[in-house]
C-alpha cells in the first residue's frame, strides 16, 4: 500500500491517478475510471472528477493508495 501526502483538502481522482503513477496521462486516468477499473473507499467510481479527502482508499489494478493530510 502506497501513501500519497496531499497540502490541500482534497483532490480529484484522476488527478491523483497521474500524480501516483497509476494512469501515464490525464487520458489514461479518465478512461481507467470510466472503465470501472477504480473503486474509492470499496466502492467502484466512474467519477473522474470526484473529490478524494485525506482518509480514502483508492484501488486500481491491484494497487491501494491511502491519502493523508500533508
Amino acid at each position: 500500500m502506497e501513501t500519497v501526502k496531499i497540502s490541500t483538502d482534497f483532490i480529484k481522482l484522476d488527478a491523483l491517478l497521474k500524480f501516483s503513477g497509476m494512469a501515464e496521462t490525464g487520458g489514461d486516468a479518465k478512461t481507467i475510471v470510466q472503465d470501472g477499473l477504480v473503486s474509492v473507499n470499496g466502492e467502484v467510481c466512474t467519477q473522474r472528477g470526484r473529490k478524494i479527502r485525506p482518509g480514502d482508499v483508492v484501488k486500481c489494478g491491484g494497487a491501494e493508495i491511502t491519502v493523508e493530510a500533508g
